[in-house]
């Protein structure tokens, strides 16, 4: 979507801030967005539950992170926002990863986020504390095996963009994989579920 036009919105402890407007420092956690670019400002309810969910994982200070699909970058952004050491923000779209770059850089946090435009073979095999992905069904459940292998033992998923009557094969395919589900959201139409790996 481009030449998006919105005003400053809040989600959980974020304020949502387009690139133009003044930031208020009496608002929450800024995540500034470019007005043109890829899909994702907080607008969508996956998006948005998936930033609700990150204020609730623990200890998410100084964790490494893992943005797949990541769109414009808000959910790197606020994880950083959050205290996170690090994130890789993968996507195969290369209007996406321009998104996400210009949205760092809007951030000021260059040094902290490392865009990446690929596949998730890209990003090697260094285990992540947190996988954030809102991306499609299809996607979850053909990436399972390499998005678990890629979180360490007691780090977090957060799985979004799953359709309501996926909800249960996306549960089962990493239930199988061994993880435990921790908590869940029920959207109009979608499910976010959050994981952790014993």
């Amino acid at each position: 979507m481009y030449g998006r036009i919105f005003t400053p919105f809040a989600i959980g402890r974020f304020t949502i801030v387009p690139e133009d407007h003044p930031v208020d420092p009496a608002a929450g956690l800024p995540l500034i967005m470019g007005k043109k670019g890829a899909f994702g400002s907080g607008e969508h309810e996956t998006t948005a539950s998936c930033l609700e969910e990150m204020e609730r994982i623990p200890g998410i200070a100084g964790m490494r992170c893992l943005d797949l699909g990541s769109g414009t970058g808000i959910l790197a952004v606020a994880a950083i926002r959050l205290g996170a050491a690090s994130v890789v923000a993968v996507d195969i779209d290369p209007r996406a990863a321009e998104s996400c770059a210009a949205n760092v850089r809007l951030n000021g946090m260059e040094g902290r986020i490392l865009t990446v435009c690929g596949e998730l073979a890209s990003v090697g095999r260094e285990p992540y504390d947190l996988l954030l992905a809102n991306i499609y069904a299809e996607i979850h459940l053909a990436l399972a095996d390499e998005m678990v292998a890629l979180v360490r033992p007691g780090g977090w998923l957060i799985l979004s963009g799953i359709p309501i009557q996926d909800k249960f094969d996306i549960q089962r395919r990493f239930s199988n994989l061994g993880c435990i589900q921790h908590d869940w959201q029920i959207l109009e139409e979608y499910v976010t579920l959050v994981l952790r790996k014993p």
